[in-house]
């Protein structure tokens, strides 16, 4: 591939020297290679821009001019960086079918969900996300939940070589906001909800909701959740068609009718536009499933597939590691998993867990250090509002002193609520099962899925379903 291949839809160009590689690592630059200078967080890639030079880059990419011989200054190094990995992979996002999950809660449980309907219908999928990254059935690993430009598209590609059609994704805010799926069009863009989260980041739930509303910018249809106070702000503007759904809202195309809540799963009649189409059942319990459900049944029927077949792939349909994921113990209580780490999922998983409970509810969970402040003290509040005995210990405490998120958190916690405060997770565990009784339900919330512990000295192994057989041993 050529310079001018390579810059193909970005910038005109009669650069006709060979590209041997692509990178923003300046480490990784070789004679041939093009290096993109990108603006991080913590680092500013245009300090290695001369040192890239040197090292024989055919082209460095700036966002300001560095007075190089062989420089291309455009508007933002990002944006670029994105189409360049593309145009690398020979744009394979155009010869699939993208569908991108944005939300603050449900996106991972939603494309498992779309995936096993589009896998109904015949179809080989490809997954990005959170927990793991899947083409078929093979599993690759996952690092964030939307991957850097260039592991996405290496993706993409390795999908659409191996046969798939569709691409069920993930789409965080943070990826919005970097432009990481720029160079990708979407068939179909969900939206769950929006409640607080990452504003350490966005700082104000307005750029929370701006930064998921780019993913509509580069879709044909938007599926979204008409009962969420920020659906509208989601939607403005848009020019696809909408596809509403909702259990409150009149006015969604979509609603769902007769919710029958179990403690083993959920049913509910699913109408259009006031007519039944169907009964959807599943065996993942909550209000929170009925949403997904809804969104992942929607989307598909806006993409031309048959009721019935989403009713046959939604109701065999078994849960995500680490999602309201039940553990198997010997004993007379029950021990549940789940990722809750913001105040509206810490409120979802309760809510269900206390509607279904035959004895106590023991909630144990933390916050993440370096995160946002702010909602520590509100998941307390809330847990308290549906726990009979809280247990509040560490999460991923980061660099910030566990001590302090502790008493962050201890502000939130009502006077006369029954609580324990122990700072290490293993041993708050043994506590939370020590403590329980016949009937009684106990709560692990905040690390769902993830096997590690982030500490001020680094990662150590953490697998709650590990720590829980040790206890009970």
């Amino acid at each position: 591939m050529t310079v001018q291949q390579l810059l193909d839809g970005i910038v005109a160009s009669d650069n006709d020297a060979v590209v041997s590689g692509l990178t923003c690592d300046s480490r990784r630059v070789e004679p041939g290679y093009v290096f993109v200078c990108i603006e991080g967080t913590a680092v500013d890639g245009h300090r290695f821009a001369q040192a890239a030079h040197d090292a024989g880059a055919a082209l460095v990419v700036t966002q300001r001019p560095m007075g190089l011989e062989r420089e291309l200054t455009l508007p933002s190094t990002r944006r670029a960086w994105a189409q360049l990995c593309a145009n690398w992979f020979g744009n394979p996002a155009s010869q699939l079918h993208l569908i991108g999950i944005t939300g603050t809660n449900g996106k991972t449980t939603m494309t498992y969900m779309l995936k096993a309907i589009l896998e109904k219908a015949g179809h080989k999928v490809g997954l990005i996300g959170t927990i793991q990254n899947m083409v078929g059935d093979r599993i690759l690993p996952s690092g964030h939940t939307t991957p850097d430009p260039y592991d996405l598209q290496s993706m993409l590609s390795i999908m659409l070589k191996e046969g798939c059609t569709y691409a069920v994704m993930e789409v965080s805010s943070h990826a919005l906001d970097q432009d990481r799926v720029e160079g990708c069009l979407f068939d179909a863009a969900v939206f769950t909800n929006l409640t607080q989260d990452h504003l350490d980041y966005h700082k104000t739930m307005e750029n929370y909701c701006d930064a998921k509303k780019r993913l509509f910018k580069r879709a044909s249809r938007a599926i979204v959740n008409a009962d969420d106070a920020w659906a509208d702000a989601i939607t403005e503007g848009f020019e696809g068609d909408i596809f509403g759904f909702a259990t409150r809202s009149q006015d969604a195309a979509y609603r769902a009718d007769n919710i029958v809540m179990r403690a083993d799963g959920v049913t509910f009649d699913l109408l259009e536009h006031g007519v039944r189409i169907g009964t959807l059942s599943l065996p993942i319990p909550g209000r929170f499933s009925v949403y997904n459900a809804m969104a992942s049944a929607v989307c598909a029927l806006s993409l031309g597939i048959p009721f019935e077949t989403v009713k046959a792939a939604l109701c065999g349909t078994c849960g995500v590691k680490g999602r309201a994921e039940v553990v198997p113990t010997d004993r007379d209580y029950t021990v549940v998993i789940d990722y809750a780490h913001t105040p509206d999922g810490l409120e979802n998983i309760c809510r269900t867990l206390k509607d279904c409970a035959t004895g106590r509810l023991i909630v144990l969970f933390g916050c993440g250090g370096d995160r946002d402040k702010t909602k520590r003290p509100r998941m307390a509040t809330i847990a308290a509002q549906y726990a009979d005995y809280l247990v509040i210990t560490s999460d991923n405490p980061r660099t910030e002193d566990p001590q302090a998120i502790l008493q962050d958190i201890l502000v939130g916690v009502p006077e006369g609520c029954e609580h324990t405060v122990i700072e290490n997770r293993r041993d708050a565990i043994a506590f939370a099962l020590q403590s329980a009784k016949s009937g009684d339900t106990v709560l692990l919330a905040g690390k769902g899925h993830e096997t590690y512990q982030i500490l001020k000295d680094g990662v150590i192994h953490f697998d709650e379903r590990e720590v829980i057989a040790e206890i009970l041993k």
